[in-house]
């Protein structure tokens, strides 16, 4: 005898199946069943431009493997689920590369040397670069420059170099653009791993809700060197930077070099075990119009000879043992469909 469900019982089962889906896809990648595309400058593979594979991937994203080489083109993306895989030894083997700027564009946001307006993306063993600055100098044509500008829920970026200077890397959300203030809004998470960030002014900057996890902060000489610009908007967005067992590096050249200033009136940024090895400047962060007042900035367990015995200009409230154990990927990445971002991480790595 068949059974007949009742429409709201048909109703939870159609979606218990589609969240299963896609608690798969997002920690699985369902790398078995995604389509695959090589990429290879001289033409041995079945493209020879990245741009290429994302134009012909599916809606539902694609693997694109990419041989070692230098790529020099804008790369935009605007399908979900997009996973870029360097094939090299190492990150460096595969760049991704161009060179505008808000002076080139008009504006900052369209500067992107590779742009994703997608969730889902997944970046592999590359390197990611804007050449503007190396190419026309700090002078009269200083500008912001962005090397990946990444928006994006459910991103993860494992062992991949973002080198720029000013405003390398855009990690900002899609979710909370149109949030009203007294509004909640769950902002977009994204996990950067053993990644490499290069850059001088807000190097980091944006309102997404992320997590770097042993990273190397690299800044570059410059008179001023701000490492993020978090720009979280009202209290109720769940939005804000942690770096846990990070290395600040770059040379001494006498420039001041702070972990941060507020973007937004609620900047929230979090440091946890930091090894700091470039000179730090004692109060740790600095103002930008007003908003340090209002801005959540924490820093807990650095070490290294460029703390420089800082007093910092804002206070850090103790972390009990609850919310230390607390200061993983996954129980600060996980969300309301339980992502787990290590799992991501350690897929990404079989498909070199």
């Amino acid at each position: 005898m068949t059974r007949v469900l009742s429409p709201r019982l048909a109703f939870r089962l159609k979606w218990s199946r589609a969240l299963l889906v896609v608690l798969f896809c997002s920690t699985a990648l369902a790398a078995d069943n995604r389509i695959r595309y090589t990429v290879s400058a001289n033409g041995t593979a079945d493209f020879k431009t990245v741009q290429a594979p994302i134009d012909h991937a599916p809606d539902d994203g694609a693997i694109v493997r990419i041989a070692p080489g230098t790529y020099r083109e804008k790369i935009t993306i605007t399908k979900p689920n997009i996973i870029l895989v360097g094939t090299g030894s190492k990150p460096q083997d595969v760049v991704l590369s161009w060179n505008d700027s808000a002076k080139s564009t008009g504006s900052t946001f369209k500067s992107g040397s590779v742009s994703v307006d997608a969730d889902g993306f997944a970046a592999e063993n590359l390197t990611i670069a804007n050449t503007w600055e190396a190419e026309h100098g700090r002078g009269e044509n200083a500008s912001q420059a962005v090397a990946l500008f990444l928006s994006s829920d459910r991103a993860v970026l494992d062992h991949v170099a973002l080198v720029g200077a000013q405003d390398t890397l855009y990690a900002n959300s899609r979710t909370c653009r149109n949030a009203q203030p007294q509004e909640p809004c769950m902002a977009s998470r994204q996990y950067f791993r053993d990644c490499y960030i290069e850059g001088h002014v807000d190097y980091i900057f944006g309102d997404a809700k992320a997590v770097f996890d042993h990273c190397e902060l690299h800044s570059r000489p410059s008179p001023n060197v701000m490492i993020t610009a978090q720009s979280k908007h009202t209290p109720a967005e769940d939005s804000g930077y942690i770096f846990l067992h990070c290395r600040i590096t770059g040379e001494n050249t006498g420039g001041k070099v702070v972990l941060g200033r507020s973007w937004r009136a609620y900047s929230t940024v979090l440091f946890y075990d930091t090894d700091i090895e470039q000179s730090l400047a004692p109060d740790g962060w600095s103002e930008w119009g007003g908003r340090l007042q209002t801005s959540t900035y924490r820093e807990y367990g650095s070490h290294g000879p460029g703390v420089n015995g800082g007093h910092r200009i804002v206070a850090s409230a103790p972390l009990a043992h609850s919310q230390i154990k607390a200061l993983t990927p996954r129980k600060l990445l996980a969300g309301k469909d339980n992502w787990n971002p290590d799992k991501v991480a350690k897929a990404l790595r079989k498909l070199k």
